[in-house]
């Protein structure tokens, strides 16, 4: 198949487009503050593939697809049109039937929309651009691809509450969340280190999104994420795990409807809500204030916790995976996680870069950088490799 990827990432209020050569990106945008709440109006930065910066600053849209159409405008006027081969989505859930990349047909938007009841703050918005595009574009091939897919391989046990039957008949389990990026790690370490990729593997994506995975020979066997990403450990904003009977209490005070109580546990909590100063760990580290280190601290013991958990859901740890933002770029966050997991045999230098153990340690530890858009674009030219020549109804 000849031609570029065109990548979206479509978030709550943001809006990630890729132009990938291979894994190669050839141009990067990031739509911002999309949706009628944005109080200072959307923006724009596009880059291109050397990072250099082509345009940044407002743009007159509201909506992702308002934004969409401008960036087709822009790129109309500036970069000859838009013109890929294909266009890779990132779908939040595929539920218990969409457990792989599918090319966008009727069905698969029918099965898509049947899942926004689990993912009302996501899916509505993977969906929009799917929608433009093929009204916009009608020849154009289009790939779907999940972020709970990856976490299909789990065991029946793994994935189920402890709730009556037939709730988990109507979708109540656990899916597990990031599997994209999971996905790109799994697929890199045979090359980094094939040792830990055949063997038993933690990988922490820490981001303002945060979970953890614990992969076997590149499957995954748990995760922290469970039926959303609320769950596991705490986040830029999110809570992560929460006694029910807190939620339920809570129900019982005045003025705490359910929409308040989502946008307490969603944007009002984690990181933010323990520092009361900001949900971005770059801010806690430059920060003198008390209640910034304890919000660190916070969040490195419970990942520390989940390691040993996810350890015994392995039966035992010889890697361990730094990636994401804070992943990739936090050292002293990385430095406490390991000293907390040193009574499994972790020791690292703190000084390292991206091979951290030290020859004593009984865990490997590296930094890898994900790639989401890469791994879709991968999937994306699989599809087409293996649909080619068949029909696109939508």
């Amino acid at each position: 198949m000849d031609g570029p990827i065109a990548v979206i990432n479509a978030g709550s209020s943001t809006l990630k487009f890729s132009l990938l050569n291979g894994e190669k990106r050839l141009l990067g945008a990031l739509l911002d503050r999309l949706g009628s709440g944005a109080a200072n109006g959307a923006c724009a930065r596009l880059r291109d593939a050397q990072g250099a910066s082509l345009f940044q600053g407002p743009i007159p849209a509201h909506t992702h697809e308002e934004a969409l159409d401008w960036l087709f405008d822009w790129l109309a006027r500036n970069d000859g049109g838009f013109k890929p081969a294909a266009v890779g989505h990132r779908v939040v859930h595929g539920g218990d039937s969409l457990t792989r990349p599918a090319r966008v047909t009727d069905e698969v938007i029918g099965q898509i929309e049947a899942l926004i009841p689990l993912a009302p703050l996501h899916q509505p918005h993977n969906l929009a651009p799917i929608r433009l595009l093929a009204a916009k574009f009608p020849d154009l091939p289009q790939v779907a691809c999940f972020d709970t897919a990856f976490h299909a391989t789990q065991s029946a046990v793994e994935r189920r509450f402890a709730l009556p039957r037939e709730y988990e008949a109507a979708g109540i389990r656990r899916y597990g969340f990031h599997g994209l990026s999971y996905e790109y790690i799994a697929s890199r370490l045979p090359e980094i280190d094939p040792a830990a990729a055949e063997g038993r593997t933690i990988v922490c994506h820490l981001g303002n999104g945060a979970s953890l995975c614990a992969i076997r020979a590149g499957r995954s066997v748990a995760t922290t994420m469970s039926f959303t990403a609320l769950d596991g450990i705490p986040m830029g904003t999110r809570c992560g795990a929460i006694d029910p009977g807190v939620l339920l209490h809570l129900m019982g005070q005045p003025g705490m409807d359910t929409g308040t109580l989502s946008d307490l546990l969603y944007k009002r909590s984690g990181l933010l809500g323990l520092s009361g100063l900001s949900g971005d760990m770059r801010d806690l580290l430059a920060s003198d204030r008390p209640e910034a280190a304890e919000a660190v601290e916070y969040f490195c013991y419970r990942i520390a916790r989940e390691i040993g958990s996810l350890s015994a859901a392995l039966g035992g740890l010889d890697a361990l995976i730094f990636t994401a933002g804070i992943g990739e770029h936090a050292a002293p966050v990385r430095a406490r996680i390991c000293e907390l997991s040193a009574w499994l045999g972790v020791a690292i230098d703190p000084a390292a870069d991206r091979i951290l153990h030290t020859p004593e340690s009984a865990v490997h530890v590296l930094v890898v950088p994900t790639d989401e858009e890469a791994m879709i674009a991968r999937h994306v030219r699989h599809i087409l490799e293996l649909t080619q020549g068949s029909p696109q109804s939508l």
